[in-house]
């Protein structure tokens, strides 16, 4: 039975709100002390020194493929299993929360943490999220979705303060989060460091109790980012329950403000209540050791459906008889990059190296191999004096191959939580070294590692084939070979657009900010929203994905299901000789409404398998929010009666099908007045027919319609201030009746 807060003294209710020390709550009579720890792709369980940073050591366990990945598996199945993984080595390590996962929006590709984030689309990302917390707390182990909110960049993250207008913030910046505690309730959201509107999140009274407890209903505890509380007093007054880690002046602050009558002694109460019930997550003093061999067969699995095929010239993919002998090129291939630097880093329980499973699955077909490193990973661009001898070796290598597969990308040195990446490049040394193999080499494939995309224009159309492989956890390299090989089949597709130069992103000019403020000025074009409104072609859109066989999607039918709701149905045919993976992604589009709407948004999506000639009807549900936009004026949701347009597409730019259809939407009655203009006068439903009526025939010789284009901004009532004598003083008289009688 919980412990009741009310029954403790104010000194223990104080002392429950700040941690004991860096990963554990502090203890009060019938209250234990409980862990929370990193996540969320695997459990960072730091059993001696502690830091939030991965720079200690933590206990081995399995490393899943990171958000970045999962996010490209667009399946929340394969999030929902990673999260019970997750849970099952966490409670047998005694953690009862642990923290993940993350659904920060990728505003710009070069945030450091991109890596440890889903997408740059808030339905995708919510989507993945709520799964993964489901799976997780199915298993008994409390999650903590973050960073809420704003957190879109390492630049000054701890301080900087974010400029979004509300509707930017509600369509864009917060549906993820929305979703997850409405759906999946979390044991726990963690605040993000940063400043919105100048209030820091910490102490942020409208996003953590007027949102977050009021609007969403929500009921668990809310818990701070490691250092992210600069005021305690607001903090909890904001509506904090848990600082961490331990403040060390905290305590006495609070029955400081309690004393002076600044904090609400009930206020105290509430928090302290939460963080008791947080207990309920503590794992018991048996739990059973996981199976850690299963969960690395379940990594490598996951991680084959995370990775993105690009491009597949020449049907250069995938490798077999006909693809002569393999040359294995790159440092990345022997030293393999497989998850993200800073508090998320696992101590993996064993690693798949791309070149052994590379080498064993060739040696199977009685494919010849050959490796060669052509670079190093020391992070000196410069190049060293050796660099000229790997890059000739490789060269050779290709030359002799009948395929080239070339490892490349971004080491942990140039990616990671606490900075942004400066550029969108990867080493020069590795640009040349691509180019380089590419020429020697009957066929070259090659495959991107890193936590972030890249710029791929420098290269692109010299190369066969891109394995888009992002970072895929501890039993990436079985998974890359898989799918070399075709023993997997692509069935990833891109989370983020990639453009083709920095100067092409969304927030380019507004990104990391400057003088501790970054605005978002993009507004709600982020990503593929802005190159669809913009007409700009990026290198590969989001959604992307090749497959190594043939789908056709067709007979798009969309049914209207009430006044702000649809059901679309689409057949999908796998017209290929293999089994394979076919998202099919729906997006909503229009005009309907007052307010400016992008060219496409995400707006439903399922993952599909098929088998070779297999075909599946899919019906997806458009609900309310599908149509909806954020109304600052009402502070509410509302849907425009009008046309929308409902695409069916295999990525943002390639569309398969679409359909048109006209919702009623909501019935708004504007209460009018002298500051309504003439056009808002006309077009009431109410009053606007006996308006219209009264202008006619009082205008010259100039229709209604003209006079409402010409005139139709014009507030009412300097309109009458305008009319001579008599005229305007009457006028002004009957409509003021008419305002007065709504």
């Amino acid at each position: 039975m919980s412990t009741d807060a009310a029954d403790l003294p104010l000194e223990d209710r104080a002392r429950l709100l700040t941690g004991a020390d860096f990963w554990t709550t502090a203890a009060a009579p019938g209250v234990p002390s409980i862990v929370l720890t990193d996540g969320p792709h695997g459990v960072r369980r730091q059993l001696g020194a502690s830091d939030h940073l991965g720079l200690n050591a933590s206990a081995p366990a399995t490393c899943f493929p990171p958000a970045v990945a999962v996010g490209s598996s667009w399946n929340p199945e394969v999030a929902r299993r990673i999260g019970e993984a997750v849970a099952v080595e966490g409670r047998a390590l005694g953690v009862s929360v642990i923290l993940g996962p993350g659904v920060n929006i990728k505003r710009h590709p070069l945030c450091g943490r991109n890596f440890e984030y889903y997408s740059e689309d808030p339905l995708l990302a919510g989507a993945l999220g709520a799964a993964l917390v489901q799976g997780q707390q199915s298993r008994g182990a409390g999650a903590s979705v973050k960073h809420f909110a704003l957190n879109n960049q390492e630049t000054e993250r701890m301080r900087v303060s974010v400029d979004a207008d509300p509707r930017t913030v509600r369509e864009i910046y917060l549906p993820a989060f929305e979703r997850i505690v409405r759906e999946a309730a979390p044991a726990t959201v963690m605040c993000s460091y940063n400043r919105i509107g100048g209030v820091y999140a910490s102490q942020n009274h409208w996003l953590l109790t007027s949102l977050l407890r009021e609007e969403w209903a929500y009921e668990g505890l809310v818990v701070s980012d490691w250092g992210a509380v600069h005021d305690p007093v607001a903090a909890v007054r904001a509506g904090l329950d848990l600082e961490m880690p331990h403040g060390p002046t905290s305590t006495e602050r609070v029955l400081a403000a309690v004393a002076a009558g600044d904090l609400d002694e009930g206020t105290v109460t509430r928090a302290a209540q939460r963080v008791i019930d947080l207990a309920r997550w503590a794992p018991s003093d048996d739990e059973p050791a996981p199976d850690l061999e299963a969960h690395h067969r379940l990594a490598r699995e996951v991680a084959a459906e995370c990775a993105v095929l690009l491009r597949n010239e020449h049907a250069a993919l995938p490798l077999g008889a006909g693809s002569g002998s393999v040359a294995v090129i790159g440092e990345l291939a022997r030293t393999p990059r497989y998850q993200g630097g800073g508090s998320s880093h696992i101590n993996a329980t064993r690693v798949d190296v791309p070149l052994d499973e590379i080498v064993a699955r060739a040696g199977e077909l009685g494919i010849p191999t050959e490796f060669a490193a052509g670079y190093t990973l020391d992070g000196d661009d410069a190049g060293h004096g050796d660099d000229h001898a790997l890059h000739a070796e490789a060269i050779g290598a290709a030359a002799r191959a009948g395929t080239a597969v070339i490892f490349a990308g971004l080491t942990e040195a140039e990616e990671s939580e606490g900075f942004d990446r400066p550029d969108l490049r990867i080493a020069s040394r590795q640009v040349d070294l691509i180019r380089a193999v590419a020429a020697a080499a009957s066929r070259s494939v090659v495959v991107l590692v890193g936590g972030g995309v890249v710029e791929l224009e420098s290269w692109h159309d010299e190369v066969d084939a891109i394995l888009e492989a992002f970072l895929l956890g501890q039993g990436g390299g079985a998974a890359i070979a898989d799918l070399l090989f075709g023993l997997a089949e692509p069935s990833g597709r891109l989370a983020e657009t990639i453009p083709r130069t920095i100067e092409q992103t969304p927030a380019f000019g507004n990104f990391p900010g400057e003088l501790g403020t970054v605005r978002y000025g993009e507004g709600l074009l982020v990503g593929y929203r802005w190159y669809t409104t913009r007409g700009i072609t990026p290198r590969y859109p989001f959604g992307h994905g090749l497959s190594y066989t043939d789908v056709v999607v067709d007979d798009l039918a969309v049914a209207v299901t009430g006044p702000d709701t649809a059901t679309a149905r689409v057949r999908v045919r796998n017209t290929g000789d293999r089994a394979g993976k076919h998202v099919v992604q729906l997006y909503v589009g229009g005009e309907a409404g007052p307010v400016f709407r992008p060219r496409r948004s995400l707006a439903a999506f399922r993952k599909v398998a098929l088998g070779p000639g297999e075909s599946t009807t899919v019906e997806l549900d458009l609900p309310r929010r599908a149509f909806a936009y954020w109304d600052a004026r009402r502070n509410d949701w509302v849907v425009a009666g009008g046309a929308y347009r409902i695409e069916v597409g295999r990525s943002s730019e390639d569309i398969d099908g679409a359909a048109q259809i006209e919702l009623d939407g909501d019935v708004i009655v504007e209460r009018l007045d002298m500051d309504s203009t003439i056009a808002e006068w006309a077009a009431h439903p109410v009053a606007g027919e006996g308006f219209r009526a009264a202008l006619t025939g009082s205008v010259g010789g100039m229709s209604v319609d003209q006079l409402l284009e010409l005139a139709g901004s014009m507030p009412l009532g300097k309109a009458l201030d305008m009319l001579p004598g008599p005229a305007g003083a009457e006028a002004r008289a009957g409509l003021e009746a008419a305002i007065a009688a709504q």
